[in-house]
């Protein structure tokens, strides 16, 4: 690794340093390269923080001492109801099914009325 590596991410290069024995510059590369805020400053601009961690920038928040990154996570599908609600996809099937009959006998009995998009749905 020369003098002139790059690395994709400040992440990338701390576990570099920190293989390679240099724990002890860590700190110092993550204060340089991190945007740190506290939440009064990071609050009124909130949207453009977040912009800027998925456009790659390390922005963190400054809460109890610790500072909290920011950083784009992929929610995917298939795994959802187990990340969000702790249902295997067996105990989903059967959610999804106990849901949809619960919703037609609310539909049939007046309950619960289809949303078209028109004027009439809003009373």
């Amino acid at each position: 690794m020369g003098t002139g590596t790059l690395f994709r991410s400040t992440a990338a290069a701390i576990t570099v340093l920190r293989k390679m024995g240099l724990a002890r510059y860590v700190d110092v590369l993550h204060n340089e390269r991190m945007k740190t805020l506290t939440i009064t400053e990071g609050r009124g601009r909130l949207g453009f923080w977040l912009k800027q961690a998925i456009r790659g920038d390390d922005i963190g928040f400054v809460f109890d001492g610790k500072v909290v990154a920011l950083r784009p996570v992929e929610v995917y599908s298939s795994d959802y109801a187990l990340q969000e609600y702790g249902l295997s996809a067996r105990e989903m099937g059967a959610a999804a099914k106990r849901i949809s009959g619960d919703i037609k006998s609310a539909r049939a009995s007046g309950g619960v009325t289809r949303f078209t998009g028109g004027r009439h749905d809003f009373h």
